[in-house]
């Protein structure tokens, strides 16, 4: 999830003609000349109903690591359905600009992702050199991002998706860590997900593992509480790149995730030769009328896919 604002430049989103019926926010396609699209209806009030959203339906959503600013938050969204949200500092940053933030998104019709942006394994391993166990780091943590997420006025029940950049399988003390976060969120009364890999990376001869299937497989053999997933899998194909026509959530690799992020700014050269043409030359995603902000898309079964409002 790097992200941050870069210089402006020029590019164009593929054009695709609009499903019939009902113009929703989450599939309408900008026009070339950055005319606004009607917004869609507002996202679900509870997360229970926001779980349930209508079986098929596409929502698109982005995330940064800066806030976009109040003044750009119409025109985004007149492209999106819902934003991630930062409880605290995201990767590489040493503030949270998104802070106190929630009202005014809200306003604007935005449903939520909530994310705590988790340890990378080396921090994990400086913690437990200096005496805390990766359980106790990730308990603690799990303790924190419920009281800011109370502090926000998040609902109870809410998801809160933890913020796991490292991908393949996990080293017993990110697992450690990890499931201790999730578990903690449970008993602060919100609902743990995660924000994790959906890449198969190999993992012995002829054999494959995503990020998470191993938490999966973890999560069972624990019977711990369930996890919801957000996976990011940006390799073209299954992703069709930098565009607001989403593909399909079923196609993400991952059964049952609940949100995918199938775009990232900038692109991984590596993994989206099929789709480079769908990204600015310089190889970040950005809103036509927004050209300042670099954004990941995801794409969801709901305009509030944490049950945030």
């Amino acid at each position: 999830m790097w992200l941050g604002v870069m210089v402006l430049a020029s590019w164009v989103w593929k054009a695709v003609a609009e499903p019939m019926g009902r113009r929703e926010a989450a599939v309408a396609e900008p026009t070339l000349s950055g005319g606004a699209a009607k917004d869609g209806p507002p996202a679900e009030t509870t997360a229970e109903t926001a779980r349930r959203d209508g079986a098929g339906r596409a929502f698109v959503g982005f995330d940064s690591n800066e806030y976009p600013g109040d003044a750009s938050l119409a025109a985004l969204r007149r492209h999106f359905a819902f934003v991630g949200y930062w409880l605290n500092a995201p990767p590489g940053a040493t503030g949270d600009g998104w802070a106190g933030k929630r009202e005014a998104l809200k306003r604007a019709g935005f449903g939520f992702v909530v994310l705590w942006n988790g340890r990378l394994d080396a921090e994990i391993v400086k913690a437990q050199r200096s005496g805390t166990k990766p359980e106790s780091l990730g308990a603690r943590e799990g303790g924190a991002a419920v009281a800011v997420a109370r502090a926000e006025h998040f609902p109870a029940g809410a998801t809160i998706f933890l913020d796991q950049e490292e991908g393949g399988r996990m080293l017993p003390e990110q697992a450690g860590y990890l499931l201790a976060w999730t578990e903690a969120v449970d008993r602060g009364g919100y609902r743990p997900g995660v924000y994790g890999s959906g890449q198969p990376v190999a993992d012995g001869p002829g054999k494959t593992i995503t990020t998470a299937e191993d938490i999966r497989q973890r999560v069972r053999a624990g019977r711990l509480h369930e996890v919801a997933m957000w996976v990011y899998q940006d390799a073209c194909p299954p992703s069709n790149g930098c565009s607001l026509k989403p593909p399909a959530l079923a196609s993400s690799g991952t059964a049952g995730a609940e949100v995918w992020q199938y775009a990232q700014s900038p692109r991984r050269p590596e993994i989206t030769r099929a789709c480079a043409k769908s990204y600015a030359a310089d190889g970040s995603c950005r809103a036509p009328d927004v050209p300042g902000v670099l954004l990941d898309l995801s794409v969801a079964g709901s305009a509030d896919p944490s049950g945030g409002r």
